[in-house]
């Protein structure tokens, strides 16, 4: 439940904002109220295409058995982890100027289609979270309880709008850029994870040699068979017995991001 809570505040909250963003500019540049309409329209489209591709994940899955279902499942797993990745490392470069290239985005869309343009826009900005949202959650649902996986995503969107909510209305002193900066480490850290369920499902197939197994036990002091053991497992990929191959998915996982992070900090 917590993994889908967090997900799901952490993009439902880039969604909030964003359509605040088109929003607040249309209230600027749109007297007549139909580029307002044609943006609510836009954010439901967007939904609704996050939603078609969540069925179509779910259809896929239904016609798949044996090792083809195992290799949809895992692929899906490195998909969510590199996503999750691509998505941070993006914000951490463009961050700064969204506000200013949506601003451009729909200023350019209004000017060449007037407000279907203003719909496209939103639809394929609010369609972008929401994709993303869906397969980090399949990805999640591989090894989660569905009811807690529902639990979660209700929460998270009643809680990304709350925090929507009070930093429109300045209730509270909420520093959303901080947040983004802090919830992006998390990501990062459940992207790894999902990459080291990945790998365990290849070990387990017999498509990847574990190399040595186990590296070292801490079952002692912490197993992650157990309740606690599991939640922090599947948040930050801790294993008790880590196989050679674990460890190093996850030192080039690291690897990659920290020399990602620094190229974008220096340019």
């Amino acid at each position: 439940m917590g993994n889908a809570f967090f997900v799901v505040w952490r993009e439902s909250l880039e969604a909030f904002l964003i359509a605040g963003i088109l929003y607040a500019w249309l209230k600027a540049n749109d007297d007549s109220g139909s580029g307002k309409r044609a943006l609510f329209l836009g954010l439901a489209a967007g939904v609704g295409l996050a939603l078609l591709l969540g069925w179509a994940l779910l259809g896929v899955q239904d016609g798949l058995s044996g090792d083809a279902l195992e290799i949809f499942q895992t692929a899906t797993l490195f998909v969510a982890a590199g996503l999750i990745t691509q998505m941070v490392l993006w914000m951490k470069k463009n961050g700064r100027q969204m506000k200013a290239m949506l601003h451009a985005e729909l200023s350019s869309a209004a000017e060449r289609s007037g407000h279907l343009g203003v719909a496209v826009v939103a639809a394929l900005a609010v369609a972008r979270e929401g994709a993303e949202t869906v397969i980090f959650l399949y990805g999640l649902a591989q090894g989660g309880e569905m009811q807690a996986l529902a639990f979660g995503c209700i929460f998270g969107l009643a809680a990304a709008g709350l925090t929507a909510w009070l930093a429109a209305r300045s209730l509270a002193k909420l520093n959303i850029a901080l947040l983004l900066r802090l919830s992006s480490i998390l990501l990062l850290v459940l992207a790894s994870a999902l990459l080291l369920s990945g790998i365990d499902r290849m070990i387990g197939a017999g498509w990847l040699p574990p190399l040595l197994d186990p590296v070292w036990d801490t079952s002692m002091l912490l197993d992650d068979t157990t309740k606690g053991g599991k939640i922090l497992a599947d948040f930050t990929g801790y294993r008790a017995r880590p196989a050679l191959s674990d460890l190093l998915a996850w030192a080039c996982y690291w690897g990659v991001v920290i020399v990602a992070q620094r190229r974008i900090a220096r340019g």
